[in-house]
């Protein structure tokens, strides 16, 4: 007989999260999250390796949400060894954030506050995004309200921590997800000062895709025997689909475009997708390829 995959509630998950999440219609875990959790349940820090698309937010949002006690709740929602009833009345008082996922960009920060919303529902959490473009105000008025938990980007994080509007000494749980992304993006220094402006005894979980090694060198300084989990989804066990053909074309920086333009004037290419490392890349090779009449 097939062993059957445990579910929420098998790996440790408390009552009223498995609620939230069957509600959305999620009942049992991703590969990444079925590793995570007994772990991350457990207090440890986490290095998780994985794809966006795999899971992973419920991955470290589980964990993040059981240690977090709610404005109206008392100490026994929490799985946090650390909380008794005298540590989260202080921690309520003002109602701080008890727990910071740090993200690279504001479409993440939604996304992810997002699938933490569907996680609590059943839940008295208030779970609040931060990130640059928006008005100071709205998000000012919301941290001195009271909040549980914050998903924000590096750089209005420290902004509103700089003026003293931010909060994070409270903070007993701390996420860094697309470590390798905020890398790219060049946000590591700052994420540097956000780690260090929260208390040294927390749980702390680095997610990324790949390991660079400023994103290694991140997790050792700052993380405590950290366990690292890597997982795939079960129907892309390669990095590439089994009818792939790859191919490397060595060329220096200055000729790229150039190579690229070549490559899609192939007879029957067809539709074409490029991934480029940044951004601010992919926009200027969008703008020379346009000027080629690629448009």
């Amino acid at each position: 007989m097939a062993e059957t995959e445990p579910d929420f509630a098998e790996l440790g998950v408390a009552g009223p999260i498995v609620a939230s999440l069957a509600a959305a219609g999620i009942t049992h875990p991703f590969p990444i999250q079925a590793l995570t959790l007994p772990v991350a349940l457990s207090g440890a820090d986490i290095i998780g390796q994985a794809k966006t698309g795999t899971g992973k937010t419920l991955g470290f949002g589980i964990p993040l949400l059981q240690r977090v006690v709610g404005k109206t709740e008392d100490s026994s929602v929490t799985s946090d060894p650390e909380s008794t009833p005298d540590s989260v009345a202080d921690a309520k008082e003002q109602r701080l954030p008890q727990a910071l996922v740090v993200v690279p960009t504001r479409e993440l920060a939604k996304q992810v506050a997002a699938d933490l919303v569907t996680a609590s529902v059943q839940r008295d959490i208030d779970i609040m995004t931060i990130y640059g473009g928006m008005d100071f105000d709205p998000q000012i008025n919301r941290l001195k309200s009271g909040v549980d938990v914050v998903v924000g980007t590096p750089g209005r994080l420290l902004d509103l921590y700089g003026r003293k509007i931010l909060k994070l000494h409270r903070v007993r749980t701390v996420v860094l997800d697309e470590a390798d992304e905020m890398l790219d993006l060049g946000f590591l220094p700052d994420v540097e000062k956000i780690i260090n402006a929260v208390p040294a005894h927390r749980q702390t979980m680095l997610f990324s895709a790949t390991m660079p090694g400023a994103v290694i060198t991140l997790a050792r300084r700052y993380m405590s025997q950290p366990t690292h989990i890597r997982a795939q989804d079960h129907e892309d066990l390669s990095l590439t689909g089994k009818n792939t053909t790859q191919f490397v074309y060595r060329a220096h920086s200055m000729d790229k475009s150039e190579l690229v333009a070549r490559m899609l004037q192939a007879e029957g290419r067809g539709r074409t997708i490029i991934f480029t490392r940044t951004k601010r890349t992919a926009d200027k090779l969008a703008a020379e390829l346009e000027d080629r009449g690629f448009a």
